[in-house]
């Protein structure tokens, strides 16, 4: 281990980019190393990832104490993300997907290098070890391997597809899309869920006749199938979406379901009662597991906290709370001891670390430590192992104990760490930010940060998202340019618990989390070493959203922003559950809720960047928005990316997006 520790210091080292520079930051701090897509084997400490460096994405193998080595050589920045990892049980072969967009991977593929031919998305398999080229089995998507590794099954529109060594074949179809695909231990069956729009089933297919059997479909969303351990029931979580004007005590909307796996029948474990936790939320890895002594574990948030409760599979009863605290789980895992290992922000607001407990309950401990965070817990041959990062150092996978490095460790250099900081709004919520003071003498030019999603947390230092790690590292270019940014943690987003997430008057009820934003903005007019004329605000989708409402409310206080793909009508088709007269108030709402509702009193320039492949906002919210500023004559830039998707996908895109955005402030504000 402390051979491998050496090599990968070494490693970091050599790969150490330059100090930032004005000319060179945003160059330099997007071409970092960014770690994603962690999986390991079942049976051996063997761990695998993505490594996205300046856009070219490759896999990465290593074995703990061993040093890692590259499995895949592509060098271009060409946008073809790779992605679904899987290792089989003895580490010997990697399958992956290489081409399409994951977030979306039915859909049309995305052809951000604008190809002639653009490309398509493939299933490829490789030996874990050589040096061989990975072999490409099946256009699709989800790979995952047989318990005894021999075959694959993987999925593409509502396929299922088989592959044995040979040409792959396809097995069964579905009316639906296919998610969460995973055998059973024998070896002869394959779980998944079929997700059909507007609701959702659980199904199991019979490999070999083959036979499809569903899990008793119900009215709502069947999710997170966990099989029991001896395999002959499947437990899923089934719920349905509150009507639209429905009280935040309403419900119930969401059980545990058992079902048999020879016909199918099931019967209700639990029900959430009414009142706090009766609407159904999740976290960002699987939300359902089934411990070998007969507990099932799912997040609930019963406390006003988003915890891991445990509940008896065969008896039911009252559920069993694992993680107490005014905290939240960002994600779970069940170890095959039986070992919760859960990442949370604990006891630091604004970092995450790993914490175990056991199934059965007791008192969690702390399993890592650290400035940084740590997020995405994954086992391997028994040992775990995440993501880490810090103020300095983007998303890299380590072991968990001493958070050992697994690869390369690259460095930000004169990274300016971000201070944690809070405010109060002027209802009087208490805002969580992160200020990252700009380099140079005062009083100096500032910027506000907003998120997009809404529901993320910003962290004190690199986040383990690509598109976020990007904005890290703009905001550290900000700031060494002379900036002073503040990264704005709002309401409507995680990490704070339900009543902040899902605050009242939030969204297309009225848009209370820009109170939040204007709070901060107000904030940092009133620090010393701020120009309080001098304040700008950036973000991107639910950010670039608050960005133009922000422009359009308060142009007095905000002198210039650049909104990435943002949202700028709320307005959408409303549900039959509301009568004529409440749907017009529903839509009057979502209008003086938009930043089209309040276009009039708009003044400050903009930067307008959007790709016109966008799956996530459509790419009409920014031509609906250049035409009225157009109409107002209110000045505005534009930055359109042909083909290019809501994440962008090639880091040629995002750098020239942040250098526009640069010389953009540079220009209104300095």
């Amino acid at each position: 281990m402390r051979t491998a520790l050496k090599l990968c210091g070494a490693l970091a080292l050599a790969f150490a980019p330059p100090a930032l520079a004005q000319t060179d930051d945003l160059a330099a701090g997007l071409a970092l190393p960014v770690a994603s897509q962690m999986a390991g084997a079942r049976d051996v400490p063997r761990f695998a990832w993505v490594e996205n460096r300046a856009g070219a994405r490759n896999l990465w193998v290593a074995d703990a104490g061993q040093p890692a080595w590259q499995r895949t050589r592509y060098a271009e920045d060409d946008g073809m993300l790779l992605y679904d990892l899987a290792l089989s049980p003895d580490g010997q072969r990697l399958a992956f997907v290489r081409g399409g967009d994951e977030e979306f991977p039915d859909g049309r593929a995305p052809n951000t290098a604008s190809a002639a031919y653009p490309p398509g998305q493939q299933v490829f398999v490789a030996n874990a070890t050589t040096g061989v080229d990975p072999t490409p089995i099946g256009d699709g998507h989800l790979p995952v391997f047989s318990p005894d590794g021999s075959r694959i099954a993987f999925t593409r529109r509502g396929e299922i597809w088989l592959w044995q060594g040979g040409k792959p074949a396809r097995i069964a179809q579905v009316s639906g899309e296919v998610s969460d695909l995973k055998w059973t231990p024998d070896g002869k069956r394959l779980y998944f869920v079929d997700n059909r729009d507007d609701h959702a089933f659980v199904a199991l297919l019979d490999v070999d006749a083959p036979k499809l059997t569903y899990m008793e479909p119900a009215l709502g969303f069947s999710v997170e199938p966990a099989l029991s351990p001896d395999g002959t029931q499947i437990a899923y979580l089934q719920f349905r979406d509150p009507p639209a004007g429905a009280t935040a005590d309403s419900g119930p909307y969401w059980s545990i379901r058992v079902a048999d796996t020879a016909t199918g029948k099931a019967r209700t474990l639990w029900t959430a009662p009414q009142g706090m936790g009766s609407r159904y939320a999740g976290t960002r890895q699987h939300n359902l597991w089934w411990s070998k002594s007969g507990q099932l574990l799912f997040p609930w948030e019963r406390s006003g906290f988003l915890h891991v409760y445990a509940i008896d599979a065969a008896k039911g009863g009252a559920p069993r709370e694992l993680t107490p605290g005014n905290f939240e789980v960002e994600t779970f895992v069940l170890g095959a001891d039986d070992v919760l290992t859960f990442a949370a922000n604990a006891d630091e607001t604004d970092r995450r670390h790993f914490w175990q407990v056991s199934a059965s309950g007791g008192a969690a401990k702390r399993v890592t430590a650290g400035k940084g965070s740590e997020s995405l817990p994954v086992f391997a041959g028994g040992l775990l192992a995440g993501i880490a990062t810090d103020a300095g150092h983007p998303a890299h996978p380590v072991l968990a104990r001493g958070l050992a490095p697994l690869g390369e460790v690259a460095e930000l250099k004169n990274a300016i760490a971000p201070e944690a900081v809070t405010y109060q709004a002027e209802d009087g919520v208490i805002v969580h930010a992160q200020l990252f003071r700009g380099r140079g003498k005062g009083p100096r030019p500032a910027l506000v940060f907003v998120h997009g999603g809404p529901k993320r947390q910003m962290l004190l230092g690199f986040h383990p998202s690509q598109y976020y790690s990007n904005a890290y590292v703009m905001n550290q270019a900000l700031a060494a340019h002379g900036y002073t940014v503040l990264s704005v943690n709002y309401r409507s987003g995680t990490g704070y618990g339900q009543a902040f997430r899902e605050a009242p008057g939030i969204a297309r009820d009225g848009a209370a989390e820009y109170r939040d934003v204007l709070a901060g903005g107000r904030w940092l007019a009133a620090q010393k070493d701020v120009a309080s004329d001098k304040i700008g605000i950036w973000g991107g989708s639910w950010g670039g959203y608050l960005t133009a409402l922000a422009l359009a409310r308060d142009s007095a206080l905000f002198k210039a922003g650049a909104d990435f793909h943002g949202v700028h009508t709320l307005l959408k088709p409303l549900e039959g559950s509301l009568s004529p007269d409440q749907q017009l108030a529903a839509r009057q709402k979502q209008w003086e809720s938009s930043p089209m509702g309040s276009i009039d009193s708009w003044r400050s320039p903009v930067l307008l960047v959007h790709g016109d492949d966008d799956k996530n906002v459509d790419f009409n919210q920014s031509l609906l928005l250049a035409r009225a500023l157009s109409a107002r004559r209110i000045p505005f830039e534009e930055l359109v990316f042909p083909n290019e998707r809501h994440e962008f996908l090639r880091t040629a895109d995002w750098l020239a997006a942040y250098r526009r955005t640069t010389a953009f402030f540079d220009e209104k504000l300095k």
